[in-house]
């Protein structure tokens, strides 16, 4: 108990602490900067300065080389490592310093909207000719009174990947996944069976709310459940949904291989690699993380296979749309140049160019329908994901305090429901919400 309390100590200083940064920012960004631009920006050799995290370097990498040798502008993009991010962003809206564009995880992007960050892009992305094509969790999250002022950059959703390798030696049918939360815990049970040092049935970064939430999360919305309510100021982690998936993970925890050494203590620093090293039967899975699984497979690596994160009913499924979405900065000197580079990538060639073409998965619809018909069968399993439109991003101001941030009370949930007694969840799910509410 007394671990407990400590803990959502922590947790509430966090949160509090993370605010400070942007304390200075507050309102929203206004329209003055952005009403005289042209529909598709201005393309005459400036160079735009871009931020974003270190998780999504390479796909980041890929846009900025298609627009620069496309265009007279040219992106100077700068990676921040993902720990660093939000205090680089807040020092530098304290000092008018932010970067032409700022792409972030999406589920920080409410706040940053919210205080100001970006500038007003409303009639620019009302404006764009395939707006309805385009993968529409990263507009939302960037939508605060009716103004938008984000669009997707990199789309990232959790799929479950599985060992087929193990899944043969464990007499498991390999080309067959999980279909249920039932059938995820039973094949990871069979894996853990098998008693091979160093190998486990599934794993779990018991200590990274981000991770967790992109694991978890997908499986409660399958079954039609809500993990807030909809203004994201009320945590209902308290349904029979989330305790059928963390009375799961508790099984495997409780049995000998059932989750790889380290999960408990797992920051999200080594989250995939367990699995890329051939040492996991199966587990929810980033999609930008699978490009690199299957150019291992051609070379002699183990056999993986894909398919959509399920929920406890046969048939029913769902995914966690992250990633980073992108806007303007209210610091910016160059807008209509940066809407240039932001209404490029929004278009079906570039999103075909930059994702498509490179085994990545593109956040326009039209896209992800025509551009795939040579690709990974794997690939295509993750691209319906998003096609089938079950997937969704949450949307909290305080979603960073309340479940990403270290020793937040949604890591604690995990970690009492998981490896300790799980009997607390109702006490923890108002933990959330108390954060959720300031």
């Amino acid at each position: 108990m007394a671990f407990k309390n400590v803990a959502r100590t922590l947790a509430g200083v966090a949160a509090v602490a993370m605010l400070i940064p942007l304390a200075a920012c507050g309102g929203s960004g206004g329209t003055s900067q952005t009403a005289d631009i042209p529909a598709k920006g201005t393309d005459d050799g400036t160079t735009i300065t871009l931020w974003t995290r270190s998780p999504l370097e390479r796909q980041a990498k890929n846009a900025v080389q298609a627009y620069n040798k496309s265009h007279k502008n040219q992106v100077k993009l700068e990676i921040i490592p993902n720990d660093d991010m939000e205090g680089k962003v807040g020092g530098a809206s304290q000092t008018d310093s932010l970067p032409d564009i700022l792409a972030g995880d999406v589920v920080r992007i409410p706040y940053w909207a919210s205080e100001g960050i970006f500038a007003d892009l409303t009639e620019q992305i009302d404006g764009l000719d395939n707006k309805g094509d385009l993968q529409q969790g990263h507009i939302d999250a960037g939508t605060v009174d009716g103004k938008k002022y984000t669009l997707p950059f990199i789309t990232d959703v959790s799929v479950m990947v599985w060992n087929k390798n193990l899944y043969k030696e464990a007499g498991l049918d390999p080309e067959k996944g999980p279909s249920t939360v039932a059938e995820f815990v039973k094949q990871a049970k069979a894996v853990a069976n098998l008693n091979k040092d160093g190998v486990a049935g599934s794993y779990l970064a018991g200590q990274s709310g981000g991770a967790l939430v992109f694991d978890l999360f997908p499986s409660v919305w399958a079954d039609g459940e809500s993990v807030m309510n909809e203004d994201g100021t009320e945590a209902t982690l308290d349904n029979t949904s989330m305790k059928a998936v963390l009375d799961g993970y508790k099984e495997l925890a409780d049995t000998a291989n059932g989750l790889g050494a380290g999960s408990k203590e797992e920051t999200g620093a080594t989250w995939t690699a367990p699995f890329a090293n051939g040492k996991i039967g199966v587990m929810p899975y980033p999609n930008t993380s699978c490009t690199a699984l299957f150019e291992a497979e051609k070379d002699g690596g183990f056999e993986v296979g894909v398919t959509p994160i399920p929920g406890t009913k046969e048939g029913k499924t769902s995914t966690f749309l992250g990633g980073d979405a992108m806007g303007i900065s209210k610091d910016s000197k160059h807008v209509a140049q940066a809407w240039n580079f932001l209404s490029w990538l929004m278009g079906e060639d570039a999103q075909k160019e930059v994702f498509a073409d490179n085994g990545d998965t593109a956040s326009n619809i039209a896209t992800l329908k025509s551009a795939y018909d040579d690709a990974d069968a794997r690939v295509k399993t993750i691209n319906s994901v998003i096609i089938d439109g079950n997937g969704q991003t949450p949307k909290a101001v305080k979603f960073n305090e309340a479940f990403n941030a270290a020793g937040s009370p949604w890591q604690l949930l995990i970690q009492n429901a998981v490896w300790g007694n799980g009997d607390s969840l109702k006490t923890d799910n108002q933990a959330v919400t108390d954060v959720l509410s300031q």
